[in-house]
Parts: structure tokens; C-alpha cells; sequence
């Protein structure tokens, strides 16, 4: 792979790159989905392939092939530069110019105790029918479904200025669920979650035994009071809370969206440059990172696909917003280096601006004090809909179930909960967050984050822990 990288290097230089580096991946993925007590598929996959990005004549020109064939190979280093080429000549701004970037050798391994490639498919299958067989035995559940994903990528990145980096990516989960219905109304509840790692993330998550507790609550929903319509104070679980980080900050700070260079599927933002170091984003419990390099993380890597280490990086502190994700050329606007945040889902995708790990720093409560602390108010748990506008300000967001809350004590069980509102009223609502009680702070994995076109669905994690929120507008399907 090295030799095949630098082969295609200095084919691009020939061509006329003033800059160019090469991607050389090979991936390979197995899924297994069990659904309402019968094996509904089982796919394993291997791929291999490259793509070239080059600048030539000040402009951008990327193309790729599949496999590893050397011939091809140079093909694709002369196609990358004739695009760009072919770019220049429509250039309306400024030669596309990057930021300084250390010159690296080095590799990068994801750390994990047991390969899920090395654990019979049988198991894996006996796995999910347990949970599956747990989950139809409750009454009035009428669908399930258990499945599990794992994917393993190789990848080396090479460039003109010298860096070379290989890295061996390893990412695992699962996830069930149980559907209740009964005459025109159906209710479902889920468990589940993805990280880099091993088989053991979904040994972790113990599917079977959680199977009976999504069941049966898939189940009550359905007797549940409708959530009632109003504005109360609102503590949302930790998945809930990854969606709304996922969407009111983790888009936002993308910084290609800021400069309007990437408004496809994903919109802009409401976080321009002039907001920044002085916004007040939220109240001074918030806290947001994003982080590349927590262990675990859907999110967490060792270089980015610009070469660029994994970093921690100071979004929101204390409420005031501090900074963006942001690539090599990006980052030049802002006179300063990339913090990494470059990636692209294959070969044959050019790297986009993608979040990493955005998380929401832990507070010093308790799940079990917010609840005390509160008189009267909600409980939302697990994520049902969701939709936010182009700039990331309005949102309307749907849970799986909620419980009231009186007198401190959680109380009757809700359905179909909704809440809305405006991004920086609802973070600067932000009283207290838990995360002081073991287990209570973790990294939620979302491997469905789409950007782009064609679309990358990128894998990105968002640790965090219960929140409350007060004033939340709340029942607004009901409105």
C-alpha cells in the first residue's frame, strides 16, 4: 500500500500537483438482524479502493478507483488532475490555500479486547434470538427486531509534503427493539449504541438481558396519558440529549457550513464568525468539546483524512461559544491549523468537514438529585423524531416515553413526548446536568449523520448525561 501510495504521488506531481495525497482503504463490514423470531439477514461485505486529491492551478480536483490496481491506480492520479485543472478554470475567489500541518509518520490502531470478526456468526445469531425471544413473549408486542453491526477499515494516507499514516479503524454495536400495538396505535421503545471497540461494546449493552425492560415498556405506552402540552422544566436522558447536541451544535460548528461552501441536505448555521468568543450560546453549565480521541467513541480516531492528529477542541465554555471544526483550508480563514476534522466514508468520497466526537461536559449532579430538585416537571427518554431548520435555531424533537415528575418523585408514565424551541434559549435554560454517579455520563454513538453530495453517512459520537432544562415548551403536536 505504501509503495502504491507513492507511486501515485509522484505521478500527480508529473501531472502538475502542486499538493496531493492519496487515500489507499480497505474496509470490510458483517451485519446480523434478526426480526420477529426469524434471522432476516446476515451480509458481509469487503471493499478496497483509492481516491487522489490533488490542487493544481490553485484548484481542488479529486478521483478514485476500486481495488489496487497500480495501472489504474496512475489513471486516477492524472484524472484527479486534470478536474482540477479543469476547476481552475471556473474559479471565481482565492487559490485554495491550506494550513501549515506537522509532517507525520505513525500508526494508529483502535484499542479492543475481542475482534467481533473472530466470534462465530452462530453466536452472534444466538445472541439476537434470545433478546428477540425475550422481547415477543411480553403481551401486545407485536414486531421486534436485533441486530448488530460491526466494520473494520484499513487505511493508509500519504502526501506530497511527507506524511504517511496508517491506521486500522475497528467499530462494533447493536441494538434492539420492540413495537406494542392495539387497535389504531402502535408504541415502540429501543436499546442500544455504537463505539469504536470490540465485541465486547455489545456484551456491554447485555441485549437480552435489557430485552424484557424495552418490551414491557413498548407495551404501558400504550395505556400511557398523552404528554400534556404547556411549558415545564424537561430532563432528558442521555440519547435524547446526544440528538439535540447532534443537531443545535454539532452542525453548527461545522465550519465549511459558516463559510456557505457546504449547504446541501445540511443547511448552514446560525454560529457566523462574528459570533464567535463573545456569543452567549447557553447558560454557564454548558460546557461543549468535541473530542477525537475519548476511548470509545463512534467519533474517535487517530488522524483525521487530511493527516491532522485527533484532538479535543473548546466549543461553548461556560455558555460562550468558542470555536468550529474545521479542515486545513478552512482553518486558514481563522488564521490558525486544523483541529482534524476532515473525514470521508470510502475511498471514493472526497474528505468533508464531519463532527467527531461533540460532547456535553459532565455536571455535578445526579440523575436521582435533578429529579429531587424538581417539584413539578418531565422526564423524556430515548429518541423518536426529530427536525431542525437550515441555520440550526428552530427544533422540534420527539422522545420515546416520559414519566412526570411530582413533588421530586417520578410519577406517571406519558406518551408520544414533544418538545420545541430555539437553540440558544434552550441551552441557556440548562440549570444542571448529572454525570457525578457512575454510568451516568457515556458516549452515544450515531452512525446515520448524512452530509454532502453524493450524501456521506458518517459515524459520530456525543457523549453525555441527563440535563434538565427549564421553560421547555412541551406537547407542541398537540398545539
Amino acid at each position: 500500500m505504501i509503495e502504491l501510495a507513492r507511486k501515485l504521488l509522484e505521478r500527480a506531481r508529473e501531472a502538475g500537483a502542486t499538493y496531493a495525497d492519496v487515500r489507499v482503504i480497505r474496509q470490510k463490514e458483517q451485519g446480523v438482524t434478526v426480526k420477529d423470531g426469524v434471522v432476516a439477514s446476515v451480509t458481509n461485505q469487503e471493499d478496497a479502493g483509492l481516491g487522489v486529491r490533488v490542487i493544481a492551478q490553485g484548484a481542488w480536483g479529486f478521483a478514485s478507483a476500486p481495488g489496487l490496481d497500480l495501472e489504474r491506480a496512475l489513471q486516477v492520479a492524472e484524472e484527479a488532475v486534470a478536474i482540477a485543472r479543469a476547476s481552475a478554470m471556473f474559479k471565481t475567489g482565492e487559490d485554495v490555500c491550506l494550513a501549515p500541518a506537522d509532517i507525520v509518520e505513525d500508526t494508529y490502531s483502535t484499542p479492543y479486547r475481542t475482534d467481533p470478526f473472530d466470534v462465530p456468526l452462530q453466536d452472534k445469531v444466538d445472541l439476537l434470538l434470545k433478546a428477540d425471544r425475550e422481547m415477543r413473549s411480553v403481551g401486545r408486542v407485536r414486531s421486534t427486531t436485533a441486530q448488530l453491526r460491526f466494520r473494520k477499515e484499513e487505511k493508509l494516507f500519504a502526501s506530497t509534503e511527507g506524511t504517511i499514516i496508517h491506521q486500522t479503524l475497528l467499530e462494533s454495536g447493536g441494538n434492539i427493539s420492540a413495537t406494542a400495538a392495539e387497535l389504531m396505535e402502535a408504541q415502540t421503545r429501543s436499546w442500544g449504541n455504537w463505539g469504536t471497540g470490540g465485541y465486547e461494546i455489545v456484551q456491554d449493552l447485555d441485549l437480552e438481558g435489557q430485552a424484557p425492560r424495552v418490551a414491557k415498556e413498548a407495551a404501558a405506552l400504550l395505556d400511557a396519558e398523552q404528554c400534556p402540552s404547556g411549558e415545564t422544566t424537561v430532563i432528558l436522558d442521555g440519547p435524547m440529549m446526544a440528538l439535540q447536541i447532534h443537531e443545535s451544535c454539532g452542525h453548527p460548528v461545522e465550519l465549511d457550513r459558516v463559510l456557505g461552501t457546504e449547504v446541501s441536505l445540511a443547511g448552514t448555521s446560525f454560529l457566523t464568525l462574528d459570533k464567535r468568543s463573545h456569543f452567549r450560546y447557553g447558560s454557564e453549565h454548558v460546557n461543549l468539546v468535541a473530542d477525537a480521541t475519548i476511548p470509545g467513541g463512534l467519533g474517535t480516531f487517530g488522524y483525521d483524512d487530511e493527516g491532522v492528529p485527533a484532538q479535543r477542541t473548546e466549543l461553548v465554555s461556560q455558555g460562550i461559544f468558542q470555536g468550529y471544526l474545521t479542515s486545513r483550508e478552512t482553518a486558514r480563514v481563522l488564521g490558525e491549523r486544523s483541529n482534524g476534522a476532515m473525514r470521508a466514508t470510502g475511498w471514493n468520497k472526497i474528505p468533508l468537514i464531519r463532527m467527531t466526537n461533540i460532547n456535553l461536559e459532565p455536571g455535578d449532579w445526579t440523575l436521582e438529585e435533578m429529579i429531587r430538585d424538581t417539584k413539578e416537571g418531565l422526564y423524556f427518554c430515548g429518541v423518536s423524531s426529530g427536525s431542525i431548520d437550515d441555520l440550526r435555531i428552530n427544533f422540534q424533537f420527539g422522545a420515546q416515553l416520559g414519566y412526570r415528575i411530582e413533588d421530586g418523585s417520578l410519577g406517571s408514565l406519558i406518551k408520544n413526548p414533544t418538545y420545541t424551541g430555539k437553540t440558544p434559549a434552550f441551552w441557556g435554560a440548562c440549570d444542571a446536568i448529572a454525570g457525578r454517579a457512575p454510568g451516568e455520563w457515556r458516549v452515544w454513538g450515531i452512525p446515520n449523520c448524512g452530509k454532502g453530495e453524493p450524501m456521506q453517512v458518517a459515524h459520530v459520537g456525543h457523549g453525555t448525561a441527563p440535563t434538565r432544562i427549564r421553560r421547555l415548551r412541551v406537547g407542541v403536536s398537540r398545539w
